[in-house]
């Protein structure tokens, strides 16, 4: 074949010469037709070939169903069957090749890229969602590539240091990707010490490079990673492209680590869990800091922070009904996911969209944000339906009850906590059949006390769906339901008036919830339980629980954080401020124990705050 030919053409002969060859007999078995297209076809041309294939298959398919003449159509069905091995030996020649093939492929896109879209043509070639995503080897071996066509401080040459860079650093990194776990009182997360230990800090000890290492201590020492962005005037492409894969590696990393921790109690999903929603939001904190620098530094940090959601958004674990603050902890985490929102408008509407939409759906629930909450999980129904995502389907409508409750809706709530029942039935979607009930039954309770019906009878049968929503969780071993649903009837019976039955699930769901990870629901209960002690006249314990309560809330920037706050103001200012100091001297330790000295501290600060915002 002449290398002067077309390539369409040089395929179309390198297939027929094959198929010549096979009814001459000359081809013996599908090794010598691998090495044909070993040596016939170029790296990078792949999809060319494919389309020849394609329309030859076709061309011959046709000749089998429509020729008459026997002799003819025994030649054409032998010509089948020779196409049909070229085809078997192609998909293992992709196989072989696909590495070089996604070289060859980022080397040609990125080179020709305009200078707006080549860093965001070079991380789709790292997004772990493609087909064939470049590991560690085949960077270096595209960043080589790169470094051929580049002018000196060219983007190109930048691309290539960064990543030579990136992947020098993961390597002075990989020996300590889990070792912050067993330094002493580590707790695992990704908290610490400001500055001294954690995650955080041990990787900075690591590295070099000034950008990469200046970021992980601002976030060991738990400042604004939305402020650090901003303040990076002298970044560098080569420095953002390093920043970049080393803080894939880091999440990736963890991520496989923690998945296979599966039968330890406190690592496994929870943690990646954890993981991947910490990186998401540090990513979307540094869109955010780095639009006041360059708009494509911005755009590529959302490009990488919904390639982890999407990443997320499909593994077996991922939290349909709550649980996104586990493990979470340090302040420049908070008011984070106003963030995230906006880089979504640029998916289109797929089931991984519908699955993201519901994290912050209930996110900004827990927030306090009740009409984006209610405006996330309505576009995430839409689209779960049209998806045919039943499970994200009947989540939706769990989650939208669960809003509407919030915002005193009862009857909408009501509606949708039917609605997801019938079709948990319908689907076989025990979690959500289990979750249904607890909303149903709640939300019955909430719009009984709202009527102000006072017959047992009307509470008997909504707290009767909260027992069955229980007794379902618990045969599913659903830890998360289990605690919303303790949470729930603890709530429902102090509504009821009946606050000795309210606290004995009150404090199994705030125990249930800490085994989960759910601080929102850990605050929760703690908040309802100080009101349940306050109706039976323990000041004591209203103020332990009621002040943990406030902390935990007001840590993850919820607005309820100001109902405990409420509570305790008035009992201060019943027993007076010295019996009150008293009070939450004598559970210093216990306190200290859930939220340690400084959150002890921060107490009598955030009582002050509430009273200024009277």
């Amino acid at each position: 074949m002449s290398d002067s030919l077309p390539l369409r053409d040089r395929y179309l002969a390198l297939i027929d010469e094959i198929v010549d060859t096979t009814l001459k007999g000359k081809i013996s078995s599908v090794e010598q037709v691998y090495q044909m297209l070993l040596k016939g076809v170029n790296p990078g041309t792949g999809e060319v070939f494919e389309l020849v294939l394609s329309d030859r298959l076709s061309t011959i398919q046709n000749q089998v169903d429509s020729e008459k003449d026997e002799l003819k159509k025994a030649k054409a069905t032998r010509s089948l069957r020779a196409i049909k091995t070229i085809q078997s030996q192609w998909q293992r020649w992709q196989e072989h090749n696909k590495a070089t093939e996604a070289i060859v492929s980022g080397v040609k896109e990125i080179t020709t890229a305009s200078d707006e879209e080549r860093l965001a043509t070079f991380l789709r070639f790292t997004d772990p969602n493609q087909k064939y995503p470049l590991n560690s080897q085949q960077l270096q071996q595209l960043a080589k590539s790169l470094q051929q066509f580049a002018q000196a401080d060219s983007d190109l040459q930048q691309i290539s240091i960064g990543i030579n860079r990136g992947l020098a650093s993961w390597q002075r990194l990989q020996d300590h990707l889990v070792s912050w776990m067993y330094e002493q009182n580590q707790a695992l997360g990704f908290g610490g010490v400001p500055g001294e230990s954690g995650p955080w800090a041990t990787w900075a000890k690591q590295i070099n490079s000034q950008v990469p290492q200046a970021l992980l201590r601002t976030l060991a020492m738990e400042q604004s990673a939305i402020e650090f962005a901003a303040q990076q005037r002298s970044i560098t492409l080569s420095d953002w492209v390093e920043l970049a894969l080393i803080l894939q590696y880091l999440q990736r990393g963890l991520v496989n680590w923690f998945d296979q921790q599966a039968y330890n109690v406190q690592a496994g999903s929870k943690l990646s869990i954890s993981t991947y929603l910490t990186f998401a939001v540090l990513w979307s904190q540094l869109a955010s800091g780095f639009q006041s620098i360059a708009a494509v530094y911005s755009n590529g940090a959302a490009q990488i922070m919904l390639q982890i959601l999407r990443n997320f958004s499909l593994r077996p674990y991922f939290p349909l009904y709550g649980g996104i603050f586990a493990s979470f902890a340090g302040n420049y985490l908070r008011d984070t996911l106003d963030y995230l929102d906006e880089p979504l408008q640029r998916v289109e509407g797929t089931q991984e969209k519908a699955r993201i939409l519901t994290i912050l759906g209930y996110s900004q629930r827990a927030l306090g944000q009740y009409q984006r909450s209610i405006y996330f999980h309505q576009q995430a129904l839409e689209i779960a339906r049209n998806a045919g995502d039943r499970p994200c389907e009947i989540a939706n409508l769990n989650h939208l009850s669960r809003t509407y409750v919030q915002e005193q809706d009862y009857v909408e709530a009501i509606n949708n906590s039917q609605r997801a029942l019938i079709l948990s039935r319908q689907v076989g979607d025990r979690t959500g059949e289990t979750n249904a009930l607890i909303n149903l039954g709640y939300s019955e309770v909430m719009h009984a006390q709202e009527l102000e019906q006072l017959e047992p009878e009307t509470y008997e049968m909504a707290i009767n769906y909260l027992q069955q929503g229980l007794k379902l969780s618990e045969q599913l071993g659903d830890i998360q339901s289990k605690a919303l649903c303790f949470s729930s009837l603890g709530i429902a019976y102090l509504v009821i008036g009946q606050p000795q039955d309210a606290i004995k699930y009150l404090e199994e769901g705030f125990k249930t919830s800490q085994v989960s990870g759910d601080l929102y629901l850990q605050g929760r209960n703690l908040a309802y339980l100080a009101e349940a002690y306050y109706h039976l006249q323990n000041s004591e314990k209203a103020i332990y629980t009621g002040s943990l309560g406030m902390y935990l809330l007001e840590q993850i920037a919820s607005r309820e954080w100001r109902q405990p706050a409420g509570l305790l103001t008035i009992l201060q200012g019943q027993i007076g401020t010295e019996a009150f100091q008293n009070f939450l001297q004598q559970h210093r330790s216990k306190i200290i124990a859930i939220i340690g000295v400084d959150g002890y501290d921060h107490i009598p600060q955030l009582l002050a705050a509430y009273k200024e915002q009277m």
